[in-house]
C-alpha cells in the first residue's frame, strides 16, 4: 500500500512539475508597440498618428528682423509719428516672430479631409505719440509696461491666427487664403507688406468655398467670405470732417452699419508647366450706418461696389533655371479693400520740408464711397497693378526687382462734398482728394544652408498727390505738429528691412 500511495504521488509532482515547465515555455503576448510611420502619400514631412490613418505634419518658422524707416509690419512711413519726421519717429523696429502650422489630411471614400492651423506668436517694438500735454508727455504704443514701471515691454506680445479651416470634396470652410488673391498674395517677390496694387489676405480671411477640378490644370472657385475684418477701407459721413482729420487722411466720419452680406467671389486659374493664369471677380456690399446719431437721422441705401483682377505667372524663362515674373492688374469700384490689400496703408499723411511754410505735408485717403448730409453713396473708384521679376544667381542667391501703382479717383459729387467742407477753409490752391501711389524696391537673399535665408530689401514710395497751395491747420499733437501753415506738396519715403528667418 505504502509503494502505491508512493507510486501516486511522484506521479502528481511529476506532471505537476511538466505542466509548470510547459506553462513557462508558452510565448507571452507583448503589448502593442505603435511606431510613428512615414506617410508618402502628400509630399514630404507628413507622419500617420499612431493608431489612425490620418497623416499628420508640423511646420513653421522662426524670424527676426530689424527695419529702418519702417514700421513694425515691413510699412513705409506712411502716417502717424512713423511719417512726422520729427523726434518722435522711430529710425528703427525690431521684431522677433515664431509661426507654427499643422497640416492633417486623411484618404476617404469622399476625398481628402484636410485639416490646416496656422498661428503666429510676434514681439514688435513699439512707438511713442504725444499726448498734447503741455510738457510734451508721450505714450507708448507697444506692449505693457513692465512691473517696475519703465516702458519695457519685455514680456509683450501678441498671439495670432492666419488660417484655420477645414478642405473636404472641393469644400474649404474656415478662415484661409481669399479665393480673389494671386497665388503669391501680397508677395510677387518682396517682403514689403505694404506693396499696392492687388488683393491680399495674408492674414486669411473666413470663406466658404467650392473649387472645381476640370483637370488638365484648370480650376474654378465661387466663394461667400466675410467683408468686415479685411475688406472694407471707409465708408466717410463728410459731415465729419476737421482739418486735423483731413490732414491726417480722413474725409470724415467712419460710418459703416453692421454685417448685411459677405462678399462674393469668383476665380478661374489655369495651372500649366509655362506657369499661370488667373481671372478673379468680387461683388461688395457697402452698407453705412445713420447720417447722424442715432436711427431716426435717417441713412442711405446701399450700394453694391465690385472689383476684378488679372494674374500671370510666367516660369522657365531663357535668363536661368527657377527665374519667375509675377504681375497682376486690378480694378474695383466701391471695393477698394482688392486694390489696397489688407496691409497697405488707406490714410497717408506725410511731412516734409518747404521753402514756402513751416513745412510741407502729402495727405491722401483710401474709401469704399462718401456721402454727405441727406445724400447718397458716391462709390471711390481704383486701379493698379504690381508684380516683380526673380532671377536666381546660384543656389545660394537670388534677386528679385518689384514694383507697383495704384490711383484713387472720387467722383465729382464726392469731390464737391470733400472740398466744400469747412476743414478746407483756410486752403489756398487747388483741392483734389484724387491721389496715385508709386513703390520699387529691390530683395536680395542668402540661403546658406537648406531652410535658412537671410535677405535685404530695399523699397522706395512716392505719394502723388493732387493737392496745391498752403493750408493754415491746428496743433496735431498726437505727432507733435504746431499750429501752422503748411505747404501741399508730394512726399517721398525709403524703407530698409534685413531679416533672418529658419524654416522648419
Amino acid at each position: 500500500m505504502k509503494v502505491v500511495k508512493s507510486l501516486l504521488l511522484g506521479t502528481a509532482a511529476g506532471l505537476i512539475a511538466v505542466g509548470g515547465a510547459q506553462a513557462a515555455d508558452l510565448p507571452v503576448k507583448a503589448k502593442a508597440v505603435e511606431y510613428v510611420k512615414i506617410c508618402s502619400l502628400y509630399g514630404a514631412g507628413f507622419y500617420y498618428i499612431p493608431g489612425s490613418d490620418t497623416c499628420i505634419k508640423l511646420g513653421g518658422y522662426l524670424r527676426a528682423e530689424v527695419a529702418l524707416n519702417a514700421g513694425g509690419n515691413y510699412s513705409a512711413q506712411y502716417n502717424g509719428v512713423f511719417a512726422a519726421n520729427n523726434r518722435l519717429t522711430n529710425y528703427y523696429s525690431m521684431r522677433a516672430r515664431e509661426d507654427l502650422n499643422i497640416d492633417t489630411r486623411t484618404a476617404t471614400e469622399y476625398g481628402v479631409v484636410r485639416t490646416y492651423f496656422d498661428a503666429v506668436f510676434t514681439w514688435t517694438t513699439g512707438s511713442y505719440a504725444g499726448t498734447g500735454s503741455a510738457t510734451g508727455a508721450t505714450t507708448y504704443s507697444g506692449a505693457a509696461p513692465v512691473a517696475n514701471g519703465s516702458d519695457g515691454g519685455i514680456s509683450g506680445g501678441a498671439l495670432g491666427v492666419y488660417y484655420a479651416f477645414i478642405q473636404f470634396a472641393g469644400f474649404t470652410l474656415g478662415k484661409s487664403v481669399s479665393q480673389f488673391d494671386a497665388p503669391w498674395i501680397n508677395y510677387p517677390g518682396n517682403n514689403f507688406d505694404q506693396l499696392v496694387g492687388g488683393s491680399g489676405t495674408t492674414n486669411g480671411v473666413p470663406q466658404v468655398s467650392y473649387t472645381a477640378d476640370f483637370g488638365q490644370g484648370v480650376t474654378a472657385t465661387v466663394s461667400v467670405q466675410d467683408q468686415t475684418q479685411i475688406f472694407q477701407t471707409n465708408i466717410w459721413n463728410t459731415a465729419g470732417m476737421t482739418t486735423s482729420g483731413v490732414l491726417g487722411g480722413a474725409y470724415g466720419s467712419n460710418d459703416f452699419g453692421g454685417t448685411r452680406s459677405p462678399d462674393i467671389v469668383g476665380a478661374v486659374r489655369v495651372d500649366q508647366a509655362w506657369g499661370l493664369f488667373q481671372a478673379s471677380v468680387a461683388a461688395h456690399d457697402n452698407h453705412p450706418g445713420y447720417y447722424g446719431a442715432t436711427e431716426v437721422t435717417g441713412h442711405p441705401e446701399d450700394k453694391w461696389g465690385w472689383a476684378v483682377q488679372l494674374a500671370l505667372s510666367i516660369k522657365n524663362i531663357p535668363t536661368g533655371a527657377g527665374d519667375v515674373i509675377n504681375i497682376s492688374g486690378v480694378y474695383t469700384e466701391g471695393a477698394s479693400r482688392y486694390n489696397f490689400q489688407e496691409l497697405a496703408a488707406t490714410s497717408y499723411s506725410m511731412f516734409g520740408s518747404s521753402n514756402a511754410a513751416y513745412q510741407s505735408i502729402g495727405f491722401a485717403g483710401v474709401s469704399d464711397a462718401v456721402f454727405g448730409p441727406g445724400g447718397q453713396l458716391e462709390l471711390t473708384k481704383t486701379y493698379g497693378f504690381r508684380g516683380a521679376y526673380t532671377h536666381n544667381w546660384s543656389p545660394y542667391w537670388n534677386t528679385a526687382l518689384y514694383g507697383a501703382w495704384a490711383a484713387v479717383n472720387y467722383n465729382g459729387t464726392a469731390k464737391g462734398l470733400i472740398c466744400g467742407s469747412a476743414a478746407f477753409a483756410t486752403l489756398t490752391g487747388t483741392c483734389n482728394p484724387d491721389f496715385n501711389i508709386g513703390q520699387v524696391g529691390v530683395i536680395t537673399r542668402w540661403t546658406p544652408v537648406k531652410n535658412l535665408t537671410f535677405s535685404a530689401d530695399f523699397t522706395y514710395s512716392h505719394l502723388d498727390q493732387k493737392y496745391s497751395g498752403v493750408i493754415t491747420t491746428p496743433a496735431l499733437t498726437s505727432v507733435a505738429k504746431p499750429a501752422a501753415t503748411y505747404e501741399l506738396k508730394d512726399q517721398d519715403t525709403y524703407s530698409l528691412l534685413l531679416r533672418a528667418q529658419r524654416n522648419w
